[in-house]
């Protein structure tokens, strides 16, 4: 039965059939598996999480209803390239949509919001850090929003793959704009993540729809390898098998130029792909392999988000994927076409020391936590502190801060408030008399006092907006938003830095140095999360048993029988995967750390501070100490952490 025209849902009215608007709208005769159940859902005005595979259509889950709804559609999604290749095909479909994150330019950023405001631009994708952007929080702040949907809905959980410290405070943002229904989107989530979401997002079990994750035209398969073999046996594979466009998976970026240059050499046309290629060469690369019928990219786990190519024939892991919920998300770019797809994970037994490493190394020291516990418990009721200042005087990493102060807030202890730039750079386009014939009465003497304010620079104007305020007795966010107007309307350009974060006291600390070793305990708990995550992987390379029926148990659902493809169910497996040997490091790396301890000894307090720094892990002591251009440093990269820790003197600090 067609759903009627118009349909009232509490006091938004909404309009259209989601079937025409398929078929007029995207070009579709119909909807894939679970994409109705969530749509009929929202339009309902319910809360909802859709768990469907990568390649599985979530994102016509919120564009469909977008056009439907009265307000704006919210998007907030931590891939910029997804965000841009969404916007352009919608535009291509006459679908107006923006997207704000740090690459718009300020004409760019002005015309996204005129859109909003006028109608013309019914979805808005988002960036998570642009929450924290009080500039942003000014614009949006008043919207309408009908729907806030939330794509990667999986990092939210702190017990996931890839837990975001940004995402846990999406739930209370959604409540603040007064969103009338949220969308959770996800294709990783265990059944343990998934009650994370739903908890977050108070979705109500029948609310969160999962389709089938076995995708029975994807061949998974694995080969154990070692240093010898590991290059050959990835070019016998690309050299014997049907040409078609192939993705092959690497960790490091020197390893992506060096296989792509090798297989170039051995003449199969490859193109490295990573993090740190500028944009415009990242962008051009994505459009050559997406236009290409035998393409070869050889990446890091940048290449693949959004990318919208349903004929990917093969997926190679050069190296390990971090998780099993890494190793779905990579495969599920394969073979989005239905057609056959292979996808081999060729394991060299000594990549676990490397990506095991690079676990340990986000995980700080507990004096290091002490430290920040210290530094926090000192400020005032309610404070303002750069998340930059505190990650350079504790020698924590930005994100594990950013983890840490989010901990203290789940637990009660701090509430954040509106985060702000201490400071404004300004360069006005017109004069202060063309800005000001705009207004009259008080607020054209308010516009007046603002733009009185402002300080000359070298080259552009600075407004402490803290300073404005009291000078006029007003409230800062009013000198936040005079200046947001007049940019949004071509007079200033504007630019911000010093980012600093608001929070308050809702309960004091009376025993930091318990809570210290509390925090510093979940760290280590996520830490060997981390470890046992990659244990799945190697678990899944062995090929004991089905291994298409191994990864959807890992999801929560099992196979009624076995996938007949896979390397275990072809009668390959199973495999062996030898442990890595110990290695004592030697005399002389002990001499190296003895020195480095005397001249460097704030650096070197703790036994992980020694063993991250022979293992190549960088910290923002390190950094500022210029440590990481040592010549002793990483030495010790291709020796497994713990082994180096117990060495330098103690298992954990």
């Amino acid at each position: 039965m067609a759903r009627p025209s118009v349909l009232d849902v509490g006091l938004e009215t909404v309009t259209g059939d989601p079937k025409q608007i398929l078929a007029q709208q995207f070009g579709m005769d119909r909807f894939r598996d679970g994409q109705l159940a969530v749509i009929e859902r929202l339009l309902g005005g319910k809360n909802v999480a859709a768990v469907f595979p990568t390649g599985g259509g979530k994102s016509l889950c919120y564009q469909l209803p977008a056009l439907m709804l009265p307000g704006t559609t919210v998007v907030v999604s931590p891939l910029i390239a997804l965000m841009k290749d969404q916007c352009d095909a919608l535009a291509a479909r006459g679908i107006g949509a923006a997207r704000l994150d740090s690459s718009l330019t300020t004409e760019e950023f002005r015309d996204a919001m005129q859109g909003i405001r006028d109608g013309s631009i019914k979805m808005l994708y988002v960036a998570p850090e642009r929450f924290f952007n009080e500039r942003f929080l000014a614009s949006v702040g008043t919207l309408d929003v009908s729907l806030f949907a939330i794509d990667e809905a999986h990092c939210i959980s702190q017990w996931g793959h890839n837990f975001r410290p940004d995402y846990l405070k999406l739930a209370e943002l959604a409540k603040q704009l007064s969103a009338k229904r949220v969308l959770a989107l996800t294709a990783t989530a265990t059944p343990e993540v998934l009650a994370d979401i739903r908890d977050a997002f108070a979705i109500e079990p029948e609310d969160a729809i999962r389709t089938k994750f076995f995708r029975p035209n994807l061949q998974l398969r694995s080969s154990v390898v070692d240093s010898e073999t590991h290059y050959s046996v990835l070019l016998d594979r690309i050299s014997t098998r049907p040409p078609g466009p192939t993705l092959v998976y690497v960790t490091l970026q020197r390893t992506a130029e060096e296989v792509a240059e090798q297989l170039v050499a051995d003449g199969h046309p490859a193109t490295a792909y990573h993090a740190g290629m500028k944009p415009e060469v990242r962008s051009q690369i994505q459009q050559d392999f997406i236009q290409s019928d035998s393409g070869i990219v050889v990446a890091t786990i940048a290449f693949g988000m959004g990318i919208d190519k349903s004929n990917i024939r093969y997926v190679y892991h050069f190296n390990p994927p971090k998780s099993m919920e890494s190793y779905a998300q990579e495969i599920g770019r394969a073979g989005r076409d239905g057609q056959d797809s292979v996808c081999e994970l060729l394991l060299l037994p000594d990549d676990r020391v490397v990506l095991e490493n690079f676990t340990y190394g986000d995980t700080p020291s507990r004096h290091n936590v002490g430290r920040l516990i210290d530094l926090i418990a000192g400020q005032a009721d309610t404070f303002h502190v750069s998340h930059y200042k505190l990650s350079s005087e504790t020698d924590i990493r930005i994100l594990v801060v950013r983890t840490l102060l989010t901990y203290l807030e789940l637990d009660g202890y701090i509430k954040a408030t509106s985060p702000r730039y201490d400071t404004y750079k300004i360069k006005p386009r017109v004069t202060s008399q063309k800005i000001l014939s705009h207004f009259k009465g008080e607020p054209r003497e308010f516009a007046a006092g603002v733009l009185s304010s402002l300080t000359k620079g070298r080259t552009w104007f600075l407004l402490n907006t803290v300073l404005a305020a009291r000078k006029l007795g007003a409230e800062r966010q009013r000198v936040v938003k005079a200046i947001e107007h007049m940019a949004e309307q071509g007079w200033l350009e504007v630019q911000t830095s010093d980012l600093v974060h608001g929070y308050r006291w809702v309960n004091r600390l009376d025993d930091p140095k318990t809570l210290a070793d509390d925090l510093h305990g979940r760290l280590a708990r996520r830490e060997s999360g981390e470890v046992g995550r990659l244990e799945g992987v190697f678990d899944l390379a062995r090929s004991e048993s089905c291994l298409a029926d191994q990864l959807s148990q890992h999801f929560g659902e099992s196979l009624d029988q076995p996938c007949g493809r896979c390397t275990a169910c072809l009668g390959e497996g199973p495999q062996s995967i030898p442990q890595p040997p110990s290695r004592p490091l030697g005399s002389s790396i002990q001499r190296v750390i003895e020195n480095l301890v005397r001249e460097y000894p704030d650096r070197f307090v703790t036994a992980r501070d020694r063993a991250r720094f022979l293992c190549g892990l960088s910290s923002p002591g390190f950094i500022r100490s210029r440590l990481t251009r040592h010549d002793s440093y990483g030495v010790c990269d291709r020796i497994p952490f713990a082994q180096v820790l117990t060495q330098v003197g103690g298992t954990s600090d």
